[in-house]
């Protein structure tokens, strides 16, 4: 029994290994069927791209998941778009038809084999993942591949003249498979008419995606005239198609018909542009049409006649427009006839774009610009590529009409490769046409035709008047004599000259720009809020609330401040009058104390109150004697009052009786201030009276500024008429009296300006006279307590309160 058993056992171990290694054979020979395109997508191995490509369509729109809500529609339309990635190539469907597989991972399942690495098996499968990897990524999304530098110097610039879309992904976009069949065929749609392309990867190009404002992928966005607009419908074709219209701006193209035809033709004059026609049998107009219009809107003027319609049936017969193909026109300065013609059935870009790069310019354009004038007339580059510029310098008046139109008439009769024609305003141009025609003077002149030749960007020019120009047969055969000199020998042209850059006759349009610009701008916000696009929203939100803010904030404040000095007592109004000139206290702090500290100037306060003063702090010193010290003081204190809140600023007095030289020793070094009193000497040897002076010291920076005493006499005036009035006796008894009063009064009005003057002092406006050194205080006195009314005082200190009273 045991060898028996033992015998089962060892035949069984052989057994097992072969039921193992067969299941894993039936599941590698199982492994590939689950992937066959051809099978998902119910086409023949021999079935054509035509057939592939209409299966296909039918299919991705049977299984979109925005339109079958079948639990397994994401994963069979995933299926259908890398069968139709597959047989589409036609070196992956060679390579699936040859060895069962494709160049790529095979992310579901699809090769037969696997690769043989080191003697192992590796089915690549089980380590590959759906997701658009960097080395896995479609060779058309690298071709458009975008970076910052890249984006800001050639993408920016080059959305002035046609528009860009944009793909924003990331490697580990799911998402960006379902998008990816639709995005392939509007860009090959796209590239065609004429649109950029660009795809931003979020993993590598972080800064170009936030600079986008992108924040999720996959996103889609425009890009035209440097402006940045999202796209947030769902990605089909018809919606992608539509978005790149609707960048455009609105008034590109005007419809015509037999109504307006004339009209628009015509003002070919006002706006200085040929003018395009096209005639077709659509009643919208071609994408390819709208997008020629935006790339060449600075050159020409674009019109599009529907010939479905009844009210264009006379424009056809007068113009011979075939029906059945669409017909392209272009006219120039005669309206009649048009300049050139193209007619195809599928118009292609190219033949489009040579059609408009010939026909930019009219035959004789007005010079309006800068811009113009370096494209009219290039700078000379190469011997033989000379271009010689026939400037026509004339009127806008009514009476220069007859020689335009000449000039006009002999420029589409005399059209040569090396010559261009145009005409100038000389109202509007004044300094070019008074450099050509070489006026000492801006008075208008008679029309001149001039020929000239640029030789640099700096606007050096050679030129030669040829002729007055009236529009006479002779001078039409002097100009053209000239011309055929010119060709064999440009040494004719005698003068030269640096051109001024022109003005431009356009700018009044700003304001018509700018209006269209706040239009579109205002659409593009509403758009925004409309599909709640709030992250890019933040900032303007965020703007426009702070704005509310502050002028909410600013008009509480307002109403308070106004509220608080409605309030205020009308007794501080009247104070405030008294004290000095009307807001004099509006430089400094209002007054913490209601009298004034003023410390007299001794060798004992002198170092503090002086040489060593706060660098920032001023010392105003009014200059006394002891007869004047307690009607000045007062006065002082009355003028001086409002600026007592300011910390930078100390009060003190000099006595003049006792530090005279120290005055005079002052004055002498700011010699500019000594001039200043020179009028009062007038060679006399008499003494100067500083009574009354205030000197602002700035202790630290060593300079001074002078208040120099200046007598109104009002009060006099007035005594002076209230005693004429009175008795004959009255005045000869108050004679003693008045003269005593007339002296009081010279002297209290001495300081009537010194509040203008404190002013002009906290303003920073008076000048300033500098000194080497302060000079030192000789003469050594003890302060007396003179006018303090015998009250206990600080040692040489006396406070006056602010209405000059004592305390």
């Amino acid at each position: 029994m045991r060898v028996t058993v033992m015998t089962g056992s060892m035949m069984s171990l052989p057994l097992a290994v072969v039921v193992v290694l067969s299941v894993l054979l039936t599941g590698a020979t199982h492994a590939g069927p689950e992937m066959d395109p051809y099978k998902i997508l119910g086409v023949t191995k021999s079935a054509s791209q035509a057939e592939i490509k209409k299966v296909y369509k039918r299919l991705a729109k049977e299984w979109h998941p925005d339109k079958n809500k079948n639990p397994g529609a994401e994963d069979m339309f995933i299926k259908i778009t890398k069968s139709y990635e597959i047989l589409s190539s036609e070196d992956k469907r060679a390579n699936y038809d040859r060895y069962g597989q494709t160049d790529d991972t095979q992310p579901y399942g699809g090769g037969r084999y696997g690769h043989r690495h080191d003697s192992f098996y590796f089915d690549e499968s089980f380590f590959n993942f759906p997701f658009n990897s960097k080395n896995h990524r479609d060779f058309t999304d690298s071709k458009y591949t975008l970076h910052f530098n890249q984006y800001v110097n050639d993408v920016v610039p080059d959305s002035y003249k046609r528009p860009y879309l944009i793909k924003i992904t990331s490697d580990w976009c799911f998402s960006c498979i379902h998008i990816e069949p639709v995005w392939k065929e509007v860009v090959q749609e796209m590239e065609n008419l004429g649109v950029g392309i660009g795809v931003v990867d979020v993993g590598y190009e972080r800064r170009l995606a936030n600079h986008l404002g992108a924040h999720r992928t996959p996103s889609i966005l425009g890009v035209i005239n440097g402006k940045v607009t999202f796209f947030h419908y769902a990605v089909a074709k018809e919606h992608l198609r539509q978005f790149v219209e609707d960048l455009l701006p609105q008034r590109l193209v005007e419809r015509i018909t037999d109504k307006n035809d004339l009209q628009f033709l015509n003002s070919w004059h006002e706006i200085n542009k040929p003018h395009v026609l096209l005639f077709d049998q659509v009643p919208a107009v071609p994408l390819l049409y709208k997008l020629t219009a935006f790339a060449y809107k600075d050159y020409l003027q674009f019109g599009y006649v529907d010939q479905g319609l009844s009210e264009t049936a006379d424009l056809q017969k007068q113009f011979n427009i075939n029906t059945y193909a669409p017909t392209m026109l272009v006219f120039k300065e005669n309206v009649d006839k048009p300049a050139d013609i193209i007619q195809a059935k599928g118009m292609k870009k190219q033949i489009i774009d040579e059609f408009m790069s010939n026909n930019k310019f009219l035959l004789a354009p007005r010079l309006v610009n800068q811009k113009l004038f370096d494209e009219l007339c290039p700078v000379k580059q190469f011997h033989r590529r000379r271009k010689y510029c026939v400037l026509l310098i004339t009127g806008d008046e009514e009476t220069f009409s007859f020689g335009n139109q000449a000039f006009l008439s002999f420029a589409s009769t005399n059209i040569k490769d090396v010559v261009r024609y145009a005409y100038v305003y000389q109202r509007l141009q004044q300094p070019l046409c008074d450099i050509l025609m070489q006026n000492k003077d801006s008075a208008q002149s008679q029309p001149q035709v001039v020929i000239l030749e640029r030789r640099n960007a700096a606007g050096k020019a050679l030129f030669k008047p040829v002729t007055a120009w009236n529009g006479s047969e002779e001078e039409k055969q002097r100009l053209l004599e000239e011309l055929d000199r010119i060709q064999k020998d440009p040494s004719i042209l005698i003068h030269d000259a640096v051109l001024p850059e022109l003005n431009n006759e356009f700018a009044s349009m700003f304001v018509i720009r700018w209006i269209y610009a706040s239009y579109d701008y205002l659409s593009e916000v509403i758009d925004d809020i409309l599909h709640n696009n709030w992250r890019e929203m933040m900032p303007l939100l965020s703007l426009i609330f702070s704005a509310l803010f502050i002028l909410f904030g600013t008009v509480v404040i307002q109403a308070f401040s106004d509220s608080g000095e409605e309030t205020k007592p009308k007794a501080k109004d009247g104070t405030k009058a008294e004290n000095g000139s009307p807001g004099s206290g509006s430089l400094s702090r209002p007054p913490k104390k209601n009298f004034v500290e003023v410390t007299e100037l001794t060798d004992i306060t002198y170092m503090s109150n002086l040489v060593k003063l706060r660098p920032g702090h001023m010392n105003i010193v009014l200059v006394l004697t002891d007869a004047s010290k307690n009607i000045l003081l007062s006065k002082f204190a009355k003028e001086v009052y409002s600026f007592t809140g300011s910390l930078t600023l100390h009060f003190s007095f000099l006595n003049i009786d006792k530090h005279g030289e120290w005055m005079n020793t002052l004055l002498e070094y700011a010699q500019d201030a000594m001039q200043i009193d020179a009028d009062e000497e007038e060679g006399g040897n008499h003494k100067i009276d500083y009574t009354g002076y205030v000197l602002a010291l700035n202790g630290h920076k060593r300079y001074l500024c002078l208040f120099k005493p200046v007598y109104t006499g009002e009060d006099l005036d007035s005594k002076s008429s209230e005693d004429e009035g009175g008795a004959s006796v009255g005045r000869s008894r108050s004679k003693p009296n008045r003269s005593r009063s007339l002296s009081t009064l010279q002297i209290h009005h001495k300081l009537d300006r010194l509040g203008l003057w404190m002013e002009r002092l906290m303003e920073g406006t008076l000048p300033r006279y500098y000194i080497p050194a302060w000079p030192g205080l000789d003469k050594i006195s003890i302060p007396t307590v003179q006018g303090c009314g015998g009250s206990a005082m600080i040692w040489g200190c006396c406070s006056w309160s602010g209405l000059g009273s004592e305390t």
